[in-house]
């Protein structure tokens, strides 16, 4: 996997301790861009901490149940995304704008304690993500690509057709993934899909149900 100047290719690559950053229905995905609009004091700290050293952190949804931990903060999902810190630039009035490219992802092994406003996990990177298309072979492009098109139509939305023919499958699953309007829960399930083939199953099931919900209510609306 390559991040910006980076290559990650063995677990070795992948730092054992990241920083993380909990963000309800956001999705990181190995290989996407996710861009970032950071004020938060804690998280200003974060990426300066981030910066300084190897430029990693995680993207982790909080807990999906709500469940605290005892000072009150959210418990975190034990499935996120590590991402390197690609873009960076400061807007004169206390923010960063930042990019990250998703490099695996990882399961929480364990959150620390530590004196940082931000909170740190131990992690255990999904070594296979490295492998940028492995599984994509196996993806049903036709179905991915008929349900996008019927969600375009039913939402009234134009892609650029001719950057999407030219995406290859995992690029295309991905960032069709991490784009989708979905909430939380679908977002989870789309990030541990297991493979690049249950992702895009997993996307167009999502998908056909929400057209399907569509109906039934524009259906509704003119009884």
């Amino acid at each position: 996997m390559q991040a910006g100047n980076r290559q990650y290719r063995r677990a070795n690559d992948i730092p054992a301790t990241i920083p993380v950053f909990p963000l309800s229905a956001a999705l990181l995905l190995p290989g996407g861009r996710m861009p970032l609009n950071v004020f938060e004091p804690r998280y200003l700290e974060m990426i300066d901490h981030a910066i300084g050293g190897d430029r990693v952190i995680g993207m982790i949804q909080p807990n999906l149940e709500g469940e605290l931990k005892p000072g009150g903060e959210p418990k975190l999902c034990e499935v996120g995304c590590a991402g390197r810190i690609t873009t960076f630039a400061e807007t004169g009035d206390g923010r960063y704008l930042i990019s990250l490219q998703g490099v695996c992802r990882f399961r929480v092994a364990e959150e620390l304690h530590t004196r940082t406003p931000f909170r740190q996990c131990r992690v255990l990177p999904f070594l296979s993500d490295l492998d940028e298309e492995k599984g994509a072979e196996d993806v049903n492009r036709p179905a991915l690509l008929k349900v996008f098109r019927a969600y375009l139509e039913a939402n009234d939305l134009e892609a650029d057709w001719e950057s999407v023919s030219r995406a290859e499958n995992a690029t295309l699953v991905n960032a069709l993934s991490m784009m989708s309007p979905y909430g939380a829960a679908e977002k989870q399930a789309l990030l541990e899909a297991p493979d690049l083939k249950t992702r895009a199953e997993t996307l167009i099931a999502i998908t056909e149900m929400a057209l399907a919900r569509d109906r039934e209510d524009f259906g509704s609306s003119l009884q």
